[in-house]
């Protein structure tokens, strides 16, 4: 079956770094795009950063832009989220999801990704 599996999450001062990792399985990966979510307590679970199938393809958040950057190894089944300059009110559980649609992220839907990851958390103190 399908498994996502993330990793890396941790807790860090405010202006430090940290490399999220979402290792993939059951699927043939290089056929997917790739999203990192996060969902804080008491809000919406919302898209962070998302990734096409090839890597030529991105989106950020305006909260994120500039700081993260996705990225994807297909070789290894793996994708990759690179935080840095992190703030407090990034605090939350990271999700990565997959789906075979080219760029799932422009219906603005969580429905549209077919696979999820259980996420990793990431706290980040002041």
């Amino acid at each position: 079956q399908v498994q996502l599996v993330e990793s890396g999450g941790g807790l860090v001062q405010s202006g430090g770094s940290l490399r999220l990792s979402c290792a993939a399985s059951g699927l043939t990966f290089n056929n997917y795009a790739m999203g990192w979510f996060r969902q804080a307590p008491g809000k919406e679970r919302e898209l962070v950063s998302a990734i096409n199938w090839s890597g030529g393809i991105t989106y950020y958040s305006d909260s994120v832009k500039g700081r993260f950057t996705i990225s994807r190894d297909n070789a290894k089944n793996t994708g990759y989220l690179q935080m840095t300059s992190l703030k407090p009110e990034d605090t939350a559980l990271y999700y990565c999801a997959a789906d075979r649609a080219l760029v799932p992220w422009l219906t603005e839907r969580l429905s549209a990704w077919a696979y999820w990851g259980q996420g990793t958390q990431v706290t980040v103190s002041s």
